[in-house]
């Protein structure tokens, strides 16, 4: 019999890969940045009001307005449960708050099967903190299981810039290998399980069988990527940042790394959480823990330094459009070819609203410079604009999650 050890082995020598540098020699490929910031933004701050066309937290973007929309009047239907939702930003599942949740396939994750799989990491979930409130990894494989999210700067780095020795190789190498050894001892277990399992745990069970192919699929990819070259950068190797307050320096960290992995096609999706939970940001004037100014109650106090915060995330996100504006490639610039996606779903953290979610997308190939806004009582589905982004990428889609369409409004170049 054929096990999964030798099925390893035997796919080094036979999984198809692309030759290095080709990406080189034909236009630059899309790809997708999703961005998350669990506390999402205040709405007075963000929205721009009916008779206008822009607002505070927007003006701080003028410098890139026309290479980005917005969107007032979307959310994910059946999207509740408050903090709950962070896990569903990508996916639209329904009721995360309840026990019975099982989540579905993330947007990232099915952009990564269609054009990730030429690379040496179909995708990257990345985080600047670690362990935070249902919002550690946006990112779910098609089995409902949330992907880990890269919370390290300098591990980050060196998985993606760092040739091994040959040693260290060979040691990763023996790791993969007993990766399929693990799992050829827990799939007979679980074999045998299946056969006197219940009906209600045969789900379960499946979700498990599913998983285990992932990882195989991962484990394939590994053993031939191993092998290769990894790309040369003029950025030297980051140290991480220990205080968990910095996650303003934290983030420009992270965004400079992204931009490094996708200019250099070591990746075409990522997804990054920026996450400000039980920390009291290093911004000048900010004192309090985020968490808590959330729920200002309308208190000018601390709305004042809640928008210090988000006002500084914004910057940086600003920071990231410029330097992604001025990296130049075959046909446009990094962002030309590169859908960013920045929001929510908390619509009000104060509130815990999970409606009418504050939304950006820049870049991407698509005709920017709007405020395109729908119905705050009967909201768009979020899916939608997932839909537009699918095919803005030259993936065939039609539906996605709960998605009733394409989103109106939104076109391509």
């Amino acid at each position: 019999m054929t096990t999964r050890r030798n099925f390893l082995r035997a796919a080094g020598a036979s999984l198809a890969l692309p030759a290095i540098g080709r990406a080189s020699e034909k236009l630059p490929s899309k790809r997708l940045l999703a961005i998350h910031v669990p506390l999402g933004m205040m709405p007075a701050f963000f929205f721009p009001k009916a008779d206008e066309t822009s607002s505070p937290y927007l003006d701080l973007l003028a410098a890139h307005k026309s290479h980005f929309s917005t969107f007032a009047g979307v959310s994910h239907p059946g999207v509740d449960g408050n903090h709950h939702a962070g896990q569903c930003f990508l996916t639209g599942a329904p009721h995360p708050g309840q026990p019975t949740f099982r989540n579905s396939l993330s947007l990232d994750q099915l952009v990564a099967e269609k054009i990730g799989l030429d690379t040496r990491f179909p995708s990257l979930a990345v985080s600047v903190r670690k362990g935070d409130h249902y919002a550690d990894s946006i990112s779910v494989s098609r089995s409902g299981v949330v992907l880990p999210a890269e919370t390290s700067a300098e591990r980050l780095y060196r998985r993606l810039f760092v040739a091994g020795t040959p040693d260290e190789i060979a040691a990763t190498m023996r790791r993969i290998e007993a990766g399929g050894s693990v799992l050829d001892l827990i799939m007979d277990k679980a074999k045998r399980i299946e056969k006197s399992a219940a009906p209600q745990d045969r789900e379960r069970l499946d979700q498990y069988f599913q998983s285990v192919r992932e990882l195989e699929t991962r484990l394939q990819r590994n053993i031939e990527w191993e092998k290769r070259p990894k790309p040369k950068v003029d950025y030297p190797q980051p140290k991480d940042i220990a205080d968990a307050n910095e996650v303003i320096a934290r983030s420009k960290l992270m965004f400079d790394l992204i931009r490094l992995a996708l200019q250099t096609d070591s990746t075409r999706v990522v997804t990054l959480t920026l996450s400000t939970f039980s920390v009291v940001p290093h911004v000048p004037g900010v004192k309090s823990e985020t968490h808590g100014l959330t729920h200002h109650g309308n208190e000018p106090e601390k709305m004042a330094e809640l928008r210090k915060i988000e006002e500084a995330q914004l910057n940086v996100f600003g920071d990231l459009l410029k330097a992604f504006r001025g990296v130049n490639e075959t046909g446009g610039s990094l962002l030309d070819h590169t859908q960013v996606l920045y929001g929510s779903c908390l619509g009000n953290a104060n509130s815990h609203s999970n409606q009418n979610l504050p939304l950006i997308l820049a870049g991407g190939g698509f005709k920017h410079g709007k405020n395109l806004s729908f119905d705050s009582q009967n909201n768009t589905p979020m899916a939608n604009l997932f839909v537009s982004m699918l095919q803005g990428l030259g993936i065939d889609a039609g539906k996605f999650a709960s998605s009733t369409g394409s989103m109106p409004g939104l076109d391509l170049v």
